[in-house]
Order: structure tokens, then sequence, then C-alpha cells
């Protein structure tokens, strides 16, 4: 890691990240087995479909009331919690004899991984000194990436050594390093009034909670704003990537070793895009990241829905691959200093169900378009709805960083952070 500051204040996000890569890593490899397995028992392509289903399905049982215990709780402890609770479910799912078991399974993980994205958003804001917050998430982009490039060549390698259930058992161990490296790190506990600590949760404080948030919304409009019109725009690309492979074949007719190779060609452009934001991350401002980022993200969908063939589509996925790290760099940055950490866990958690309810509904809204009419139009048309949002996004994350006044900040030659 390039040299900022002083080392030691560094040493501790560089465990973290290394805690972070793991863990990726793991559930990609777990990810890709899980599809196989599935497929494997049922032979059937929509029993795999619906474990993309259980994922929003977990959101929506979870963050109505995760976001009370994320705020209220040692985040650190619960994170490792959370990591020895996906270790073992993980390691019984060879175990399980029929398809409706897998799928509890997979909806008890989904919904530890639920409370775990929060959790590790408000314990990151804490461990990491204001200045040095958007450099730490430019870093955390370039690993995620990593582990999106190396976990499915990793698992592709362990499926030809062994079977899928070896891989699976991979992303246990993963999750049982990434706790034990977690526990390495320090609680960060925040003196908290006795009155602000139930003794057991109650619906009373998760409807209080809810209304904290609410009046937090109304007072802050610019910056959830900003938050909703990112979900809104990783909505869209998540419904239209459920429409990818069927695009490959049907209207570009690609073989499945040429889709394979698309799919690589988007894994370079991600690791190329994170080491890039890596080097100029500090250069440019959170408005710029998120709001620009987002722009070309679209675009890249743009040219891929309008390519007819490989070569057009390969440009098009390096094209938004290399811009994902930038947006996702400028969402985390984003959040980390408009929100409050006191309320980051139930704020980021209730936001997720409304995003969870758009992606159910998008996704089906465009599954069943494209049976009715053909799939290019409906791509074009939702990666034109994507591409709005995105134009909007732009416009309002740069005058909410304008009326907040870190725009002039900026300009005195301050840390840029929005």
């Amino acid at each position: 890691m390039k040299k900022i500051g002083n080392k030691k204040e560094w040493r501790k996000p560089a465990i973290l990240l290394t805690g972070i890569g793991i863990a990726n890593f793991g559930a990609w490899v777990y990810l890709i087995a899980l599809n196989l397995i599935v497929l494997d028992m049922t032979g059937s392509a929509l029993a795999v479909a619906g474990l993309y289903i259980v994922k929003p399905a977990a959101t929506l049982l979870t963050n109505f009331w995760s976001g009370s215990v994320i705020d209220r709780t040692n985040q650190r402890n619960l994170m490792i919690t959370l990591d020895v609770l996906r270790a073992v479910l993980i390691a019984c799912l060879p175990f399980a004899s029929s398809l409706w078991l897998i799928y509890a399974f997979v909806l008890l993980i989904n919904m530890a991984g639920s409370m775990f994205e929060p959790a590790s958003m408000s314990y990151i804001t804490k461990l990491i000194p204001e200045k040095n917050r958007q450099r730490f998430n430019a870093f955390r982009s370039l690993i995620d990436s990593g582990a999106f490039l190396i976990g499915p060549a990793v698992a592709g390698v362990l499926f030809m050594m062994g079977t899928p259930v070896t891989a699976i058992y991979l992303n246990a161990i993963a999750l049982i390093i990434s706790a034990l490296i977690l526990s390495t790190m320090p609680k960060l506990n925040k003196k908290t009034a006795a009155t602000d600590i139930p003794t057991r949760m109650s619906w009373e404080i998760i409807r209080l909670d809810w209304r904290i948030v609410i009046a937090f919304s109304k007072r802050h409009v610019l910056v959830m704003t900003v938050f909703f019109l990112f979900s809104c725009m990783m909505v869209m690309a998540t419904a239209i990537d459920s429409q990818e492979a069927t695009f490959s074949k049907r209207v570009l007719g690609l073989t499945d070793g040429e889709y394979g190779f698309l799919v690589s060609v988007a894994g370079a452009g991600i690791i190329f895009g994170a080491i890039v934001n890596t080097v100029f991350t500090k250069k440019l401002t959170v408005a710029a990241l998120i709001g620009g980022g987002s722009v070309m993200v679209s675009l890249g969908y743009l040219v891929y829905a309008f390519s007819s063939s490989f070569a057009a589509a390969a440009i098009g996925f390096f094209i938004l691959a290399f811009s994902l790290a930038f947006a996702n760099t400028g969402f985390h940055t984003f959040t980390q200093y408009n929100i409050p950490v006191e309320v980051m866990g139930r704020t980021v958690s209730v936001y997720g169900i409304f995003e969870a309810l758009l992606i159910i509904v998008t996704t089906a809204i465009i599954g069943v378009a494209s049976e009715l009419v053909t799939v290019q139009p409906v791509v074009i048309a939702s990666t034109a709805v994507m591409l709005g949002i995105s134009v909007l996004l732009l416009l309002v994350s740069f005058r909410q960083s304008k009326e907040s006044g870190l725009a002039e900040a900026a300009l005195e030659g301050k840390t840029p952070i929005a």
C-alpha cells in the first residue's frame, strides 16, 4: 500500500482490507459452486434462478429490524459472529438433501450477509480517519475487483481437481479466517447513555428507529436523494445483468467459451479501473466519483445494449466494469461522510429494504418483457432508464456538494469529500 501519512494509522486498515478480501474471494467461489450443485441436483435453470431471488428476499426479512441491532451493539463482535455463523451454515450446505433445504440455508446465509454489510460500513467509518476514507475505499474497490477476477478462476481449478463441494468448504474456511482477522481489530466501543441501550429489542424500538430514519431523511433530503438514486442505478444494473446470458446467446450468438471470455473482459476492466481509481482518487471529488462514475457505467451498458458483435459487447463490458470502481468508491465515501455513524446501520438497512423490493419488481418486469417482446429492445430501454437515473444522480450529487460547502473546501486544498 502506498505510503500515506503515518504508517501506523494504515496498519489496522490494511489488516481489515485483508479480511474483506479473503471473505469476498470465498464468496465468489461459493456462488459458482452453489449454482452448479443446484443445477446438478435439479437440472433446472429455474431452480438456479431461485437462488438469486433468495438474496433480496433475505434483505426484506432482515433489514426492517437489523439496523436497530447494528447501531446498538459492538459492530466488530457482530461481524465476527456473522462470519462464523455463515461459515457454519455454508459448511452444512453439502448435507442438504433437498432443494428447499438448500434454499433455507441460503436464506439464512444471506440474512447474515444483509446484516454484515451495514455493520461493516459503520465499523469502517469509526476505524478510518476522515482524511483517509476515500483512499481506503479505493483500495477496497481494488480488492473487491481482485476477488471478482480470481475467485471464479480458482473455482474452475477446484472443479477440475475435485467437486463443487470442495469449493463450498473453501468459502467456509475463508469466512473463519476473516473472523479471526476481525478478532485482532479494536472494538471501538462508543460511550452510550444507559437509556439508549434497551434491555431487549421490541416492535416499539423498531418503530422508533424507523421514525428516526424518516426524520433524518427529511432533514437531509439531498443527501438521501443521492443515496437513493445510486441504489436505483444499481437496481437497474442488477436487473439488466439478469438478462446477460440470454442476450449473449440470442442476440450476439456467442458460444459458451466466447461468453466466458466476455466475462473475463469485464474482469480485466474492473481490475484496471480499480488500479487507476486507487492512483488518482485523491484528485477527484466524491461527487465526481459517484456521479461521473455512474454515468460512465450506464454508458457502458448502453454500448453493450446496442451491440451486435462480440467486439462491441466487449467494449461496453470494459467501459462499465472500468467505471464501476469509481462509482463504488464514491458511494462508500459519500455514505461515510454524510450519514452519522450513530444512525448509519438503521439508515442503510431501511433503504436496503426498498432496494431489495425494487430489484425483485424490476427484474421480474424485465424478465417478462424479454419473453413477450425480444431481449435487445428491452435491454436498450432498461439501459436508457439507467442512464437517465445516472445523469440525475450526477446533477444532484454536485448540487449537494455545493450546498454543503465541500466544493469550496476542495478549492482551498482540503480533502474533497463530496
